[in-house]
């Protein structure tokens, strides 16, 4: 029976200078949150752990992650961040070859004033190359309006997995077929999976509710299909929204008519094949 895995989640000592991110409208997550409040949370929902990935964008960080994933066992893996673009790649990657657990990597690439020209760059196509070649998964963490540029380097990149995070951050209020227009290329790509989160905390005009969002999740189920979509929480980001439960309960009402093996893949199968496999690829 595969594991049942959360494929997205966050650990962090909190520190104003060094989660910008989290602004004043956020004071749910202005404080730390540690692997013993999640733990609770994965064992109400018989899960087997969970895929950790990075917050804030330094190799510090990373490291404090991979201490963690050493002395917690439900964390099954890591998503670090890196200096894609940096001189250091090659060292820093040394640095961590041995740790099992790090099995990819993330830039925040939502937050960059061009992010279309920085996935251009010839220096961090050298470093996707790079990580590639040595097995890594890479998370695509890019809004929608950024998902055709997203497209053209995930076809650039097809030596191993790439995850498009939370749905690709749709806009919700230009509704479904806006997103499905944006996405279907990136989704016609055989390496490129797509996590099942963030979809609660993404802006949503008035009355939205969960029938508009599920809305989304069919569409992610007709494009990508059961083999390629990702159970994720976003835990502690979706505390915004509400209690972990509710993006949990939203991902059970979307694939209720699913097969039992299609259940189970989106819920840890395919978390387990992308980010366990010891080869890295997940294809």
């Amino acid at each position: 029976m595969p594991l049942r895995i959360d494929a997205h989640q966050h650990y962090w000592r909190y520190q104003p200078a060094e989660y910008g991110w989290i602004s004043d409208a956020m004071p749910q997550l202005r404080q730390d949150f540690l692997p013993p409040q999640l733990g609770a949370l994965l064992a109400e929902r018989g899960l087997d752990g969970a895929v950790l990935v990075q917050a804030r964008q330094h190799w510090q960080e990373t490291q404090w992650l991979l201490q963690l994933s050493r002395d917690h066992r439900e964390i099954l893996a890591v998503v670090g961040w890196v200096d894609l673009a940096g001189e250091a790649l090659a060292a820093s990657l040394e640095e961590v070859s041995g740790q099992a657990k790090l099995r990819g990597f993330r830039h925040q690439i939502q937050d960059e004033a061009d992010g279309a020209g920085w996935m251009q760059q010839p220096a961090v196509t050298r470093g996707m190359q790079q990580i590639q070649r040595a097995g890594y998964v890479y998370d695509l963490l890019v809004t929608h309006d950024q998902l055709a540029a997203a497209t053209a380097f995930a076809a650039r990149h097809d030596r191993g997995a790439l995850v498009l995070d939370h749905f690709g951050k749709p806009d919700i209020a230009a509704g479904v077929a806006q997103w499905v227009r944006q996405v279907t290329p990136l989704a016609a790509l055989p390496h490129v999976s797509c996590k099942l989160s963030g979809l609660l905390t993404e802006p949503r005009p008035a009355g939205c509710g969960d029938a508009e969002l599920l809305a989304f999740y069919d569409a992610a189920l007709q494009l990508f299909g059961p083999e390629r979509l990702l159970f994720g929480s976003d835990w502690p980001v979706c505390l915004l929204d509400g209690p972990y439960q509710h993006g949990w309960q939203l991902c059970q009402q979307a694939i209720a008519t699913l097969s039992a093996d299609e259940q189970a893949a989106i819920l840890g199968g395919n978390a387990s094949r992308i980010y366990l496999e010891p080869d890295g690829t997940g294809l």
